[in-house]
This record gives C-alpha cells, sequence and structure tokens, in this order.
C-alpha cells in the first residue's frame, strides 16, 4: 500500500498538476475565443481525439504489462515488437488522415478547415505511439521520468496556446511587424490545435531515448500472443472512451439548430471540465494500480491488497467530491458567468467519476484470468445506455441527459462488473465502511444543498463544517495521523 500510495502520488502530480493547468485554459477560451460556439468546436474534435487515440493503441499497453510481467527477461522484446506494432498502425493513419482531410472535414460539418483534421489525424498518431514509451517508464517503476515527460507536454500546449491567443493579439495590436508575417487574427481556434500540434513533436522528441532502449526484433508469435490478449481490451477501451466522449461526438447531430447545438456543447464542456479533478485523481491512480495488480498476483495476500486499495480509492474519492461540490461557488469563478447555467451537470458527472474509478478498481478481475472479453461486453453494455439515454433525452433535456447517461452508464457497469467478479475471482471487500461512507457522503451533500443563505460567505463557512466532519470520521476510523510517517514523527514530539 505503502509502495501503491508513493508512485500514485507521483503519477498524481504530473496528472493533476497537467490536467489542473489544461483546467485552466477553460477560462481562456471562455475569454479569448468569440463564444460558446467556437468552444463547442475544440470539445466536439477533442472528443474524437480521445476516440482515435484509443483505437490507435488498441489494448496494448495493458498487453505490454502482461507479457512483460510474464517473462521479465524479455521485457525489452516485447517493448519492441509493441513498439513496431503500434508505430506501423500509426503511421498509416495519419497518411490516410492527411490525405484525406478534406472530405473527412466536410463529413464532420467543417468543410473550410480541412487543416484541422490533418492537424488532429497527425497528434492522435504520435500521441498512440508515444503510449508505449510512456507505458515501459510505468513497467519499470520510473515516475519521476513520467511525471516530467507529461508535465514538460503541458507546460508547451500552454505556453503555445497563451501565445497565439494572447500574446499574438496584443502584439498585433501594439507592434504588428513581428507577427503578422505568420498570425492570422481571424484564425482563431485554429491555433488551439497549432499549439498541440507542436506540444506533440517536442514531446515525442523527447521520448525518443526511451524508444532505443527497445529490441526491435519482430517476433510474430509473440506479437499474435499480444494482440489476442490485447485486441478484446480495444472493445473495451472504445466502448470506454466512447462512453466518455459520444454525448461530445453525437451532440450536434442532436440538436436541430446547429449554432444552439455548438453553444449548448460549448458551456456543458465547459462545466464538465470543472468535474476533471475527479478524473484527474482516477487517472493518477490507474497510472499506479495497473502495474501494481499484475505484479502482486502471485503474493498470497495480494486479495488483500486489492480489497484495500479499493476502499482507500472510495474513501478520497468522496473526499474530492464533497470538496467540489461544496466548494462550487469558487470554482465556477474559473469560467465566464454567461457559462454558470450548466453547473448544475457538476455533482452528476462527479458521481459518475467515482463510479468510473470503481469499475476499473473491479476490472483486476478479468485482466488477471484472462477474460478480457468481458471488460468488453460491460464497456458495451454501458455504450449502449449512453447512446440509448443520449438519443432519447438530449432533444428535450439537452445536455442534462448527457450528464445522467454518463451516471446510470458506469452505475451499471460498476454494479455488472462487481457481480460477475465475485463468481471468477472473489475479493472480501469492505462492504461496511464502503457503504458508511456512502450514505455519509450522500447525507453530506443533501444538507450542503438546503445552506442557502443570503451570505455566500457564511454559506462557505457552514459548508466547511461538513467538510470537516468528513474528515473527522475519516481520521478517526480508517486514516489515522500516527499512520503518516512524516505527521507521525511531527505527533511523537
Amino acid at each position: 500500500m505503502k509502495t501503491l500510495a508513493k508512485e500514485s502520488a507521483i503519477y498524481g502530480v504530473s496528472s493533476i498538476l497537467g490536467k489542473f493547468l489544461n483546467w485552466m485554459l477553460v477560462p481562456l477560451y471562455t475569454v479569448t475565443l468569440a463564444n460558446s460556439a467556437e468552444y463547442g468546436v475544440v470539445v466536439n474534435l477533442y472528443a474524437w481525439t480521445a476516440l482515435l487515440l484509443v483505437i490507435l493503441t488498441y489494448g496494448m499497453e495493458t498487453g505490454f504489462f502482461r507479457f512483460a510481467n510474464k517473462d521479465k527477461e524479455n521485457a525489452d522484446k516485447v517493448y519492441g515488437n509493441s513498439l513496431i506494432i503500434v508505430g506501423f498502425t500509426s503511421l498509416l493513419f495519419a497518411i490516410a488522415t492527411v490525405v484525406f482531410a478534406q472530405p473527412i472535414a466536410t463529413l464532420m460539418g467543417y468543410p473550410n478547415n480541412a487543416e484541422y483534421i490533418a492537424m488532429l489525424g497527425v497528434v492522435v498518431a504520435m500521441d498512440a505511439f508515444g503510449a508505449i514509451p510512456f507505458a515501459y517508464l510505468r513497467f519499470k517503476s520510473r515516475p519521476i521520468k513520467f511525471a516530467s515527460l507529461k508535465i514538460l507536454m503541458i507546460f508547451v500546449n500552454i505556453f503555445f496556446n497563451i501565445f497565439f491567443l494572447v500574446i499574438c493579439p496584443w502584439l498585433l495590436k501594439n507592434a504588428p511587424a513581428t507577427v503578422d508575417w505568420f498570425y492570422n487574427s481571424g484564425y482563431g481556434v485554429g491555433y488551439v490545435f497549432v499549439a498541440n500540434v507542436i506540444q506533440t513533436v517536442v514531446v515525442t522528441l523527447a521520448l525518443l531515448p526511451e524508444v532505443t532502449k527497445a529490441k526491435f526484433q519482430f517476433d510474430w508469435i509473440l506479437a499474435k500472443q499480444v494482440l489476442r490478449y490485447s485486441l478484446p481490451l480495444l472493445v473495451l477501451g472504445v466502448a470506454g472512451i466512447m462512453n466518455q466522449t459520444l454525448d461530445k461526438i453525437i451532440f450536434p447531430y442532436l440538436i436541430s439548430n446547429p449554432d444552439l447545438a455548438k453553444s449548448e456543447l460549448g458551456i456543458y464542456g465547459a462545466c464538465f471540465k470543472i468535474s476533471m479533478v475527479m478524473m484527474m485523481f482516477t487517472q493518477a491512480f490507474r497510472y499506479a494500480y495497473e502495474p501494481f495488480i499484475f505484479a502482486q498476483h502471485k503474493d498470497k495476500n495480494s486479495k488483500a491488497a486489492y480489497a484495500d486499495a479499493m476502499k482507500y480509492f472510495i474513501i478520497f474519492s468522496y473526499l474530492i467530491f464533497l470538496g467540489m461540490v461544496f466548494y462550487l461557488d469558487i470554482f465556477k469563478l474559473l469560467i465566464r458567468e454567461d457559462y454558470w447555467v450548466g453547473l448544475k451537470v457538476v455533482p452528476i458527472v462527479l458521481f459518475s467519476y467515482i463510479f468510473q474509478g470503481i469499475f476499473f478498481n473491479l476490472s483486476l478481475w478479468y485482466k488477471l484470468v484472462d477474460k478480457t472479453m468481458y471488460g468488453a461486453w460491460f464497456s458495451l453494455l454501458g455504450l449502449v445506455i449512453t447512446l440509448a439515454i443520449n438519443i432519447i433525452f438530449v432533444p428535450i433535456f439537452s445536455y442534462i441527459a448527457s450528464a445522467w447517461a454518463a451516471f446510470v452508464c458506469y452505475l451499471v457497469m460498476m454494479l455488472v462488473s462487481y457481480y460477475f467478479g465475485q463468481k471468477h475471482l472473489p475479493i472480501d471487500y469492505d462492504l461496511k465502511t464502503i457503504g458508511l461512507y456512502s450514505g455519509l457522503t450522500v447525507g453530506l451533500f443533501a444538507m450542503s444543498i438546503l445552506i442557502e443563505t443570503p451570505w455566500g460567505g457564511l454559506n462557505l463557512v457552514l459548508k466547511s463544517i461538513l467538510m470537516f466532519f468528513y474528515l473527522y470520521i475519516l481520521v478517526k476510523r480508517d486514516f489515522p495521523l500516527k499512520n503518516i510517517p512524516i505527521l507521525n514523527k511531527l505527533l511523537k514530539r
């Protein structure tokens, strides 16, 4: 647990800091882009890139972990084969996207901006290839190198976003000769994608030293074994990412007025971003947890470790949830006031992220017993739920229906995975403690909704008392301060 916590913390620095800094781009976009419809373009196209990235990696990260841990002496050979396979398909995708950029752009509703498609196609291809070296760093337990590269990636992206959206417009106004030879003031949202291309090129170059460590000896037998294990995870991954992004992909087609659809999607995307703190936590945990479960599988106490990991994940997820909903009046200041109408989706989305994180924790059973098709079926079930709720209810209730679709989707996936997991790999989860904190969280959230006085400061004080009560129960019952190394020394003094 200490090792898992330590590596989760290091991965968390890169994940949380990176996501937080990207999160801070939302107010930049809401201020510098002309309207919420322009931000809706960003939301829509980045939803597509997230989906395509999963398709192009097709479960090879997890496949690499599985086979590298099976035969650690040949781990570099597994790594080299994974790079060859993913690199080849990524190259084909990049070429196809650039060649057919115009018809794809026309089909997606951006006929005048085919270069958006070409740029994002190249970005997705390079990111897919880079996913394998990043997985190699996790396998080698090098979280600091991993975190450094992720942070570099974020800072480059942020720098060029600020450069194109803030600095260049200022220079064009005050010293036009410095930028008018390359900067087009009317290009607007296109510079968001230009910054992304620059970021991806820089990080790909930074990963080259890790790429050279691979043994590039293609083994068709090994490749077939890895692909046989990984491809069902492609179905799982595609269905999983579509559960997260499908609403943003199909949303423009579900609202009859195209301009209104882009505007509503922009509002939904901005408010959805506020909930990403929970996703930052679950992603940091995931980076450390996936190599951890394969490494611990042969340990006789592994099931107890998995149960402890689940318990603490849920406890701290609820802590983040309460922190977000109690102080939403502060977090909302990150986005422009005309976006605040969508804040009602934040608690719903936060809960959906919690269910998603629990589902990921539960997914260890089908990965360890090599029954990854179960994960694919669970995600397909979630995809059907997401698609049905969006198609039926978005035309009536707009983006609030999309938020509830994610909630129901991950709730059902979580429950179904738990049911089958206990049949194939029974784990004695501490359901009593999990139930206690679930009830406590829902109760405190309900109380916070009733706290509505004319004084904003008083509201925050009352909600802080509720937060302190949760922390008191947490420390008193399950996380005593004496168990934290640094605080332990201070308490002894």
